[in-house]
């Protein structure tokens, strides 16, 4: 796998030479492999690009002509002279060797991902048997990649097998991830820090309305979706955000240069890297896009090879943040010595001298003069970014990821004067103590990981100021640092109140001394201040004093238990009701029903039904219609169901005083007379109510005064004297009828009706005396409750004490159904 990846790769070395892609495979392994004790793989991009050609389809078109990356390949270096001077130190890993292996991923997230595969589990084809390290090709750490989307597509894969692996540039906060990368660790800050570190120095500066530019990749989608949202806590627009890849075409870069020129923002925040903006500076200095404040991170922010292309002054005056400034000491005198590379002849030796020196080995006679490469040019006196030492923090990361992983081995080691080779190693114990290492570096660094394989955030704010000769200066303004504390030292007379209580201002002492009360009910406080606000009628203060919130409304509900209940025994009111209506009216021939007066019976069970119905009306939301509803018709319907009772009750009485000689009483009261007394009486308490509802009609109110964090629904009976009026009719109703049954209570006994209806209107009194003081004293929903009670006491009273014997005489004993009895 790894040979045919080598092969095609290696295309990218140069078209002119024709090598086998085995013999380039061998060459390449030799130049990049050493032997030692314990291995270290490191994945770095050598080829980062390539050169656009413009096929014309009548011939076979020529291999891709790669760019060379030097920073890559001053990564690498970096990584070499770690191990170099690690192998050479007497105190750290003594008489242990470090070896590596080291391959080029071409800019490939896909190949990255192979070259790490191939790396652990040695499945690479040995081109050049005599040249090829000796040891397995397994590694025990993996030291790369460069950029953030290749790092998390091989910490994806080498994660299962807790493989660590530790990166130098790869930013995104994705990466912190620990169920998705366990064994990813890196020695440069999370992007989760600096897009809230950018966040707030767009804040600094009072930008409000800002363009976004971010790779369209793991670290420019990442970091800018986490910069947007912090920017949004903090009050800052986003007037538009937009992604771009170094290899979109060039209508889509078009289209971003038309969106920054008609949008009416000047402050650019980007989250690019330095390949990217090799492909946007080009085309923003063609359409001469100044006159903006541009925003950048790390990834171009310090790197003067930016600054060098940028020869129309686009991003002068730029701010961003970068990693702090770093030395590592005798590290630019190792990069400068790399004819080392020489000694294998190897076709990337060949390359990366040409491309640094702008000369030709063994040039061809094809007419076309150039400088020829002797091999032993002087690199000090060429200027390039390989010999550029801007990037001095990003080796010191490299640094840093090597000297993390011999520290770890050393602990495993158990190393002293001498190490123990005879410990098994596994990937697992190495991650384990590389997640705890914490050591410092000959410079006084501290390294270190948190619990998610990030080290402290450090940055730098830098700032791009011209200078007279036309040149960039990095000039350092601020830095940022998250692992100080964020808190400073108090000093105060009185902590500040926390919410929910006021201050009171301590006696004889002066204003920045206070005590803190709690504010009292129905009163807030979520701000420092000496008075607490008071809550709106319909709101109550909770339990903490620092909000307001809606108060609960009482009434009585059908879904609670007690509307559920009386509704419950409403009903089976109405079907009892129903049912002795049923009895009476299959037995209406019978003596019993015929003596009781059937026409008056049957009316008094049809208001009993209504007055069980109308105790429904007390039940649910108060409305307009239902307070008006519920008074009349409970009033109506028992003044109906009281003249019945006192209709049949001077029946009863008539009846046995016209058997005297001479008395012409039952002429006087016959039928024709019971409709109209009953009619009669029922009319004068519908004029009371007509009276009642055209004065001054009940109507619904919040009740705020019954609680106080409570507000109690129910009706305002507008106008008492008509709601006593409306009740004092029925008890002079019930108290003649009460007169009449009385005095018909020496009756014979036979015919005892008189004495059912005094018993009846006993209860109907009780109850409704009972009522009056237990109506006023319940609170809110319970005082519904009570007149509930009272209509359905008084109507079973009624209903158990007149017609419960008849029905028992009619379905029980109907041999004394009979006109003698």
């Amino acid at each position: 796998m790894v040979a045919h990846f080598y092969s095609y790769c290696c295309q990218c070395l140069s078209h002119r030479l024709k090598s086998h892609s085995a013999d380039k495979l061998g060459i390449l392994r030799n130049l990049n492999c050493k032997d030692g004790d314990i291995m270290l793989g490191g994945i770095f991009s050598f080829h980062s690009s390539w050169k656009n050609k413009a096929n014309t389809y009548t011939e076979k078109p020529l291999p891709l002509e790669c760019i060379l990356n030097f920073r890559d390949f001053q990564f690498a270096q970096a990584m070499l002279f770690a191990i170099e001077e690690i192998n050479n130190s007497t105190e750290l890993l003594p008489g242990i060797t470090l070896g590596y292996k080291m391959y080029d991923t071409c800019g490939s997230i896909a190949r990255s991902v192979r070259v790490a595969l191939a790396l652990l589990s040695g499945n690479e084809i040995e081109a050049s048997p005599a040249n090829a390290c000796r040891t397995p090709a397994q590694v025990q750490v993996i030291m790369g990649e460069t950029s953030s989307s290749p790092s998390a597509a091989i910490a994806t894969a080498v994660g299962p097998l807790r493989i660590p692996m530790i990166s130098h540039f790869a930013t995104c906060a994705c990466l912190s991830d620990k169920t998705k990368y366990p064994s990813f660790l890196r020695t440069i800050p999370s992007d989760y820090y600096q897009s809230r570190a950018l966040a707030q120095l767009v804040q600094y500066f009072g930008w409000t309305w800002i363009g976004a530019l971010r790779t369209n990749d793991d670290y420019g989608n990442n970091g800018m979706s986490t910069f947007i949202a912090t920017a949004q806590q903090l009050g800052i627009c986003v007037e538009y955000s937009v992604s771009f890849f170094r290899t979109d075409p060039s209508d889509r870069i078009q289209k971003i240069i038309e969106i920054i020129k008609t949008s009416t923002s000047k402050v650019i925040v980007t989250f690019l890297s330095n390949m990217d903006w090799d492909v946007l500076l080009h085309e923003f200095s063609k359409n001469n896009l100044t006159g903006y404040q541009w925003v950048g991170t790390e990834g171009w922010i310090f790197d003067s090879q930016i600054a060098a292309m940028d020869t129309n002054h686009i991003l002068d005056g730029a701010i961003g943040l970068s990693i702090p400034k770093a030395h590592v000491s005798g590290i630019q005198k190792f990069m400068f010595d790399v004819r080392q590379l020489n000694s294998s002849n190897s076709v990337l030796f060949r390359n990366f001298w040409e491309a640094l020196f702008s000369c030709k080995f063994n040039q061809s006679n094809s007419g076309e003069i150039e400088n020829e490469c002797t091999g032993e040019e002087d690199l000090t006196q060429v200027e390039n970014s390989f010999t550029d030492m801007s990037l001095m923090p990003i080796f010191n990361n490299v640094y840093k990821g090597v000297y993390a992983v011999a520290h770890a081995l050393h602990e495993i080691l158990d190393c002293n004067k001498t190490c123990h080779k005879n410990v098994q190693l596994n990937s697992l114990t190495i991650l384990q103590h590389l997640q705890k290492i914490h050591f410092k570096t000959k410079e006084g660094e501290d390294v270190y990981f948190n619990e998610n394989g990030d080290p402290p955030a450090r940055y730098e704010v830098i700032n791009w100021q011209p200078t007279n000769k036309n040149m960039v200066k990095f000039v350092s303004v601020g830095t940022y640092d998250a692992s100080l504390p964020k808190d400073v030292p108090e000093s105060v007379c009185s902590k500040r109140c926390p919410h929910g209580t006021r201050k009171v201002l301590q006696k004889g002492r002066p204003v920045c001394c206070y005590d803190c009360v709690q504010c009292t009910e129905g009163e807030m406080s979520n701000i420092t201040s000496i008075t607490c606000l008071k809550c709106l009628p319909d709101f109550w203060s909770n339990e903490e004093r620092d909000a307001c919130i809606k108060k609960e409304e009482l009434f009585l509900s059908y879904d609670e238990i007690m509307g559920q209940l009386l509704t419950a025994v409403s009903l089976i009111g109405t079907c009892m009701t129903a049912v002795v209506a049923a009895i009476f009216f299959r037995h209406r021939k019978t003596p019993l029903v015929r003596a009781n007066n059937s026409e008056l019976s049957f009316l008094l069970l049809f208001s009993l039904s209504l007055c069980f119905l109308c105790s429904l009306t007390f039940i649910g939301q108060p409305s307009e219609w239902s307070c008006m509803l519920r008074h009349t018709a409970f009033g109506i319907t028992f003044v109906l169901c009281i003249s019945c009772v006192l209709g049949k009750t001077i029946v009863v009485l008539m009846a046995f005083k016209a058997k005297t000689p001479g008395r012409h009483a039952r002429q006087c009261f016959g039928p024709v007379q019971h409709r109209f007394s009953v009619l009669g009486f029922t009319l004068i308490q519908v004029v009371i109510c007509i009276l009642w509802l055209t004065i001054s009609p009940p109507f619904p109110i919040r009740n705020f005064k019954e609680f106080k964090d409570k507000i109690v629904l129910e009706c305002n009976l507008g106008s008492t004297i008509g709601f006593w009026s409306v009740l004092g009719y029925i008890g002079l109703l019930a108290m003649l009828c009460f007169i009449f049954a009385f005095l018909a209570r020496k009756l014979p006994d036979n015919f005892n009706e008189a004495k059912l209806i005094t018993f009846s209107m006993l209860i109907f009194c009780a109850v409704w005396i009972t009522f009056i003081p237990a109506y006023v004293s319940s609170p809110g929903k319970f005082s519904v409750a009570v007149e509930i009670f009272a209509i359905l006491a008084s109507s079973f009273g009624l209903l158990i004490c007149i017609f419960v014997p008849k029905c028992f005489i009619i379905l029980l004993k109907p041999e004394k159904n009979t006109k003698k009895n």
